[in-house]
């Protein structure tokens, strides 16, 4: 079982794996509650476009996606402000778009291929030194941050309008956890992959709340179901040489159908 461990790469891949498992619903559910689930999806196809530039440069692809998606997400969350362009079609605008535009990259830069593989669908792998150092430093600071401003991206969460009535800045923390959501996004390609990682998002914080748990408490339960879908499923990818974002995400879907049976059978 620990054998594993005696390899360089597998010890990088559960290192990011786990930061990732820990901030990625920290985020998740903040977009959930302001039912904002689709956010995640639409930057994981933004950042597919990052990923289509760095390799067509020559340059660090994650460091592409994460400046890409930033972008885009302030794009997404400025339109959205303007009341002219609903919610759902500024996702489907960007998202759509971004795609479009990544295959017409990826194409010109002739990545179809199975580097591109790995950056679509997650690759244990892949996670090399650099990869490691940024995932656990901007975990670290994700984390922080979410910290520091708990309360007021639970108020801005559940009552937007309130929490703006209340003197809380509404717009600029909202532009604050799009961005955070956007950088989360990018960061985790390496494992779970461009295609996959809205699901470890948003799946494990649905799966917490059908206990029906405080916000706090559904937080913790969120991350503790994210982390048995990441090292669950990084195993399943090592021995059974799949690609790691599917393994975990089809963890991450039994948890979820195994919370929605408990919570059927208590009511």
């Amino acid at each position: 079982m620990f054998e594993i461990f005696q390899f360089d790469f597998m010890v990088r891949a559960f290192a990011a794996g786990i930061a990732i498992a820990i901030v990625a619903p920290l985020i998740g559910i903040f977009l959930v509650v302001r039912r904002y689930s689709l956010m995640a999806d639409t930057l994981a196809h933004v950042s597919l476009a990052g990923v289509a530039i760095g390799l067509l440069v020559g340059f660090n692809p994650i460091l592409t996606a994460i400046v890409v998606s930033i972008v885009a997400s302030i794009g997404i969350e400025r339109l959205r402000n303007t009341k002219k362009i609903v919610g759902e079609s500024v996702l489907a605008l960007f998202l759509s778009g971004s795609l479009a535009v990544a295959v017409i990259l990826l194409s010109l830069a002739q990545g179809f291929n199975a580097n591109l593989f790995s950056y679509l669908f997650g690759s244990i792998s892949t996670v090399n030194v650099f990869d490691l150092s940024l995932i656990v430093g901007v975990t670290i600071l994700i984390a922080t941050i979410v910290f520091l401003f708990y309360k007021e991206f639970f108020f801005l969460s559940f009552d937007t309008d309130l929490a703006r009535a209340s003197g809380v800045p509404t717009k600029a923390l909202a532009l604050l956890l799009v961005i955070l959501a956007a950088v989360v996004v990018s960061l985790s390609i390496r494992i779970v992959g461009v295609l996959l990682i809205g699901a470890l998002m948003v799946i494990p914080v649905v799966a917490a709340m059908q206990f029906g748990r405080g916000f706090r408490d559904t937080i913790f339960l969120s991350v503790g179901f994210s982390l048995l879908s990441v090292i669950t499923g990084l195993y399943i990818s090592y021995y059974w040489s799949i690609a790691s974002g599917g393994a975990i995400v089809v963890v991450a879907l039994v948890i979820f159908l195994l919370s929605l049976l408990l919570n059927t059978n208590r009511s």
